[in-house]
Formats: C-alpha cells, sequence, structure tokens
C-alpha cells in the first residue's frame, strides 16, 4: 500500500498563490510538484473559503488559547509564591532557620 503525503501548510499555500497568479495551469502546477490536479483545486476551493477569516475582528481559537493559559500562568505563579511564604514561615517557626 502506498504512504499518504502530509503537506505543511506553507507547502500548500505556496502552491494554492502559484494557482491564483494564473501564469500556469493546474495541470502544469500539478505536474511541476508531481501531485493531483484534483487535489490542488481542493486546497485552492479551501483557502478561497477560509480567506474572510483573516480580516474577522473578533477574538480567534488562539488569542482565546492564549488568554486561558496566561491567566492558568499567573494563578500558579501567585501559588508558588504563596507557598513559598508559608514554607518560610514555618521553618522561621519550627527554628529550622
Amino acid at each position: 500500500m502506498e504512504k499518504r503525503n502530509r503537506y505543511t501548510p506553507e507547502f500548500k499555500t505556496k502552491v494554492v498563490l502559484e494557482v491564483l497568479q494564473e501564469e500556469q495551469t493546474v495541470n502544469e502546477i500539478a505536474a511541476k510538484y508531481e501531485m493531483s490536479p484534483v487535489m490542488i483545486s481542493r486546497w485552492k476551493a479551501e483557502f478561497l473559503s477560509r480567506a474572510s477569516m483573516v480580516f474577522e475582528k473578533g477574538t480567534s481559537e488562539a488569542d482565546k488559547m492564549k488568554k486561558e493559559y496566561e491567566s492558568k500562568q499567573e494563578h500558579l505563579e501567585k501559588l508558588v509564591g504563596q507557598l513559598t511564604v508559608e514554607v518560610d514561615w514555618l521553618k522561621k517557626k519550627s527554628g529550622l532557620k
């Protein structure tokens, strides 16, 4: 059985932009990269259908995840600080310091 190729998003973008420049046909570009013209056409359709998302003003999924991560990080840093103070206080009270 033939192994499926995995293409990076950067490579897909490069190929689709070549198609959109219309300097070569889809078939010529497919031959250049040894790919199926159908696959390139699918990438082009997907690219064009999602193009409007670039200009959306709302918060993206990545922004939401970043804010969640930063909030969790801040909480953990506060907790570490609180525990450090408690350990120092306990050491002082027990006479270990």
